[in-house]
């Protein structure tokens, strides 16, 4: 799989979804569902400073993994802008550090903050929260 640049992430356009591949290894990490990503690109004065500060030229990232049920986040509201989860409903908007706007979710999808080396989009730091619905 081809590495996603900078410029395949598009302002305001639906986020893609992507695997984090190991720089060192080259390994993508696709065989776990847990470590899918909803990458997505939006103006940076729309993001709140938490956000902002995890974000790298408007490019933000989180988990595609629900917080509710663990279903995969893989609809996008175009209009708001916003994450939404095809099982229960549940909205999340990115801008705002994806916190819940409707839905049954408790919590924010977990963002991973980024950071660029050239044409790269790296991780810069480990996931904000655990992955996925919270343990019964």
């Amino acid at each position: 799989a081809r590495a996603v640049t900078p410029a395949d992430v598009v302002l305001n356009a639906a986020p893609l979804s992507v695997w984090p591949r190991d720089p060192v290894s080259g390994v993508t990490r696709e065989n776990a569902r847990l470590n899918q990503i909803l990458l997505v690109r939006l103006d940076p004065a729309s993001l709140d400073d938490a956000t902002r500060a995890r974000a790298v030229d408007g490019m933000v990232a989180y988990s595609a993994i629900c917080t509710h049920a663990a279903c995969a986040v893989s609809e996008w509201a175009e209009d708001k802008r916003h994450f939404v989860c095809p099982c229960h409903s549940s909205e999340y908007d990115p801008a705002h550090g994806a916190a819940r706007v409707t839905g049954p979710t408790a919590r924010p999808l977990p963002a991973l903050p980024l950071k660029l080396d050239g044409e790269r989009i790296l991780i810069a730091a480990p996931f904000s929260a655990p992955l996925g619905a919270p343990a019964a």
